[in-house]
């Protein structure tokens, strides 16, 4: 197997892009992150602005619709009235994704990046996960915002998570059923669930990896 790819689902303050980056550091491979809606755009040559308005989250117009639309593949072209539609938007994303599959070994954080690749056998599917105690623990630490507010605000941004999953995949992003490991950092520690996915690595593929 030429390329492994790590895709990274995670609730907020759990850390999980914190130590996406420490995997990708030690397995000596990219991480994607919000890299993707910028090759989005290059891809689509559809204005960055627009893939950031729309990064995990749906917009009113769409939760007040239709309930899903599964993800299909489809792309749209800059003729058709739905090229900069929001489903649109979330095709070129998931263009980028496959396309990285394909060509090289990488960490890719969020953004439904294991359904997009959920027939690709190369890619290990992770959620990271922790009691909101600690997510909120760590939230503060990072200090952007009061404490206040902290709790709406991760509430907020894990069920624009969820309803952004829901819409594109028909999944619900919390069951385990759709990842091949669900890491508590609470109990682990980032370094001992970045271990776990390496240790899951090396018995699932052995030799196969590079």
């Amino acid at each position: 197997m030429k390329n492994i790819v790590v895709t990274i689902a995670r609730q907020y303050g759990s850390g999980g892009k914190t130590l996406g980056q420490m995997l990708a550091r030690q397995m000596g491979v990219h991480v994607y992150n919000r890299e993707i809606l910028k090759l989005a755009s290059e891809d689509s040559g559809i204005n960055e602005a627009l893939f950031n308005q729309v990064d995990e989250k749906l917009r009113t117009s769409i939760l007040s619709g239709l309930m899903t639309r599964q993800y299909t593949g489809e792309l749209f072209t800059p003729e058709n009235v739905a090229f900069l539609s929001d489903n649109n938007l979330f095709n070129y994303q998931a263009k980028v994704i496959k396309h990285l599959a394909e060509t090289e070994s990488c960490v890719i954080i969020g953004r439904c990046a294991d359904y997009v690749l959920r027939d690709y056998d190369n890619v290990v599917r992770v959620f990271v996960h922790a009691s909101p105690e600690y997510c909120r623990q760590q939230a503060l630490e990072r200090g952007s915002y009061r404490e206040k507010d902290i709790d709406k605000y991760i509430q907020k941004t894990d069920k624009y998570r969820a309803d952004y999953y829901k819409y594109y995949t028909k999944h619900d992003w919390y069951d385990a059923r759709n990842y091949d490991l669900c890491l508590n950092s609470e109990r682990l520690g980032y370094q001992g669930c970045v271990d776990a996915i390496l240790s899951y690595i090396s018995i699932r593929f052995g030799e196969e990896k590079e």
